[in-house]
């Protein structure tokens, strides 16, 4: 401070204390070096959050994603530029971006065929990588007539099972040869993860043809013990639908199915593991049972019942998870809620009464284990704090008398 206050006598100006990168840092010396005075303009496109500093190009905003360790960041005319950093929004200090800044922004980074596509559908979705930083899964779309932007960061090594925190038997039902296995959860909450981690399990230790079908492609898997044949909706394959059309031809032994969202990939995903195939897919679904509540009604009132058969014959697993803030703030860890296969879980499945399986998720059987009971193990640990698990808790009572079972009062 004493050196500020000298510089500030010395000079008859005030100064300001800034983070500058590295970069930045050089340029201003070799200004110096070469005129001797003078002043290094840092323009109002610039900006910081923590240490990180910003310019108004995508590349430097996912580069400051990426050091905060964030998950997304959304750019939309108006708004000032923010990320989602532990599933809490920030927003960056930079000013509120135009309609055509964003535009500008935006279409620096798209192809020609990706931005004639999105001129035509005012939807787009594709991977974007940046050398020596990482890969984003992003989307574009339209909104009140501008261009808005969300980009999400996919780490590039395949997390371990550890180091998610998946529970042992996530192993065992990734090496099942035949039947359907479906992680659900809402977004950001690392579905897709557990998904590449599951096949990589496969890659590993079987030899297996395995073909994925994504949109887009996120994890990309290395040739290991299995083929691994990875199709991007929209690149390799016009859409889910027609990607698992042909699918049968390719002698397929594990299916991936990034998204199971209509009724064609669905239907054909169930005769798949009908018919000896491992299938494998994420559903955008708050619990175990409210997924096969979502298979189940997309189909018309007439196919239900077979439908319900089918499930009931061929579903392995539905894994529900959720990341929760840390206690001590320092990222999120996983929480989930298992439903595997039984003669009971069949018996409800096929009888249309999923809510007797909500019930006897507070038994915590082996095949049903509902959240309440991983989320009450993270606050007994000290894991999670009592005040963040009770946002994901599906019943408070049963909950806190887990709690209590443990030592904990409320």
């Amino acid at each position: 401070m004493e050196a500020i206050s000298e510089i500030e006598f010395k000079t008859g100006k005030p100064v300001k204390q800034v983070v500058i990168s590295t970069h930045q840092f050089r340029e201003a010396l070799r200004f110096f070096e070469k005129n001797g005075y003078g002043l290094v303009p840092l323009e109002l496109k610039e900006g910081k959050i923590g240490d990180q500093v910003l310019e108004k190009s995508i590349d430097s905003l996912l580069a400051a994603l990426v050091e905060l360790k964030g998950q997304d960041l959304h750019l939309s005319a108006g708004a000032i530029p923010s990320v989602r950093v532990d599933n809490e929004i920030r927003r960056l200090t930079l000013p509120a971006l135009t309609p055509a800044e964003v535009e500008d922004m935006v279409f620096k980074i798209l192809t020609p065929a990706q931005k004639e596509k999105f001129e035509e559908t005012c939807e787009l979705d594709f991977a974007y990588s940046i050398q020596g930083v990482g890969r984003f899964r992003c989307n574009l779309y339209k909104q009140r007539g501008s261009i808005a932007f969300t980009a999400r960061h996919v780490v590039e090594d395949i997390p371990s099972m550890e180091e998610l925190g998946l529970p042992d038997f996530i192993r065992d039902f990734a090496l099942k040869v035949s039947g359907l296995i479906l992680i659900v959860g809402p977004n950001g909450h690392g579905k897709s993860t557990t998904l590449a981690c599951m096949v990589d399990i496969i890659n590993t230790e079987r030899r297996a043809n395995i073909i994925t079908i994504e949109d887009p492609i996120e994890f990309t898997h290395k040739h290991k013990n299995s083929n691994v044949n990875q199709r991007e909706v929209g690149m390799d394959t016009k859409s889910f639908a027609d990607g698992l059309r042909h699918i049968f031809r390719q002698n397929p032994d594990v299916i991936v199915i990034g998204e199971l969202r209509d009724f064609e990939s669905i239907s054909i995903a169930l005769t798949a593991a009908e018919t000896g195939h491992l299938v494998m897919g994420t559903l955008h679904a708050n619990s175990a049972t409210q997924a096969v509540d979502r298979i189940i009604d997309i189909f018309p009132p007439n196919q239900q019942p077979q439908v319900r058969a089918q499930l009931a014959d061929c579903l392995l697993l539905v894994f529900s998870q959720r990341l929760v803030r840390r206690a001590d703030g320092r990222g999120r860890v996983l929480a989930w809620e298992k439903m595997s296969t039984s003669i009971r879980v069949r018996n409800a499945i096929r009888e249309g009464k999923q809510h007797i399986l909500r019930s006897l998720m507070q038994t915590n059987l082996e095949e049903l284990v509902s959240i309440d009971w991983t989320l009450a193990e993270l606050v007994a640990s000290g894991k999670v704090k009592y005040e963040e698990a009770i946002k994901y808790v599906d019943n408070i009572n049963y909950f806190n008398d887990l709690l209590k079972l443990r030592g904990v009062y409320r």
